[in-house]
């Protein structure tokens, strides 16, 4: 590759910064959605066991809201790591 169609060091760190911060976000929002789903699910059949109407905001503040928050430390960790490898393999 020739030194016109490198791109500048700045341009690829500023990219590397928008994948990571990209994938770390769309994890986060996947774990929040798939555990907010299995949390209201539970909620109902728990619910429906025992007879009660279930209180629908259980599910976000003690079930969806910390595993997205740990999912997505997580991700953002494996994504920088990830992009450190890519790097430094270039």
């Amino acid at each position: 590759m020739s030194f016109a169609e490198t791109p500048s060091g700045k341009l690829r760190w500023q990219l590397v910064v928008f994948r990571v911060l990209l994938v770390s976000f769309l994890l986060t929002l996947l774990a929040f959605a798939a555990c907010l789903l299995l949390g209201i699910l539970g909620l109902v059949i728990s619910g429906w066991l025992r007879g009660v109407h279930p209180d629908m905001t259980l599910a976000y503040r003690h079930f969806a809201f910390p595993v997205a928050v740990a999912a997505g430390v997580i991700a953002l960790l494996a994504a920088i790591v990830m992009e450190a490898r890519q790097s430094r393999e270039m």
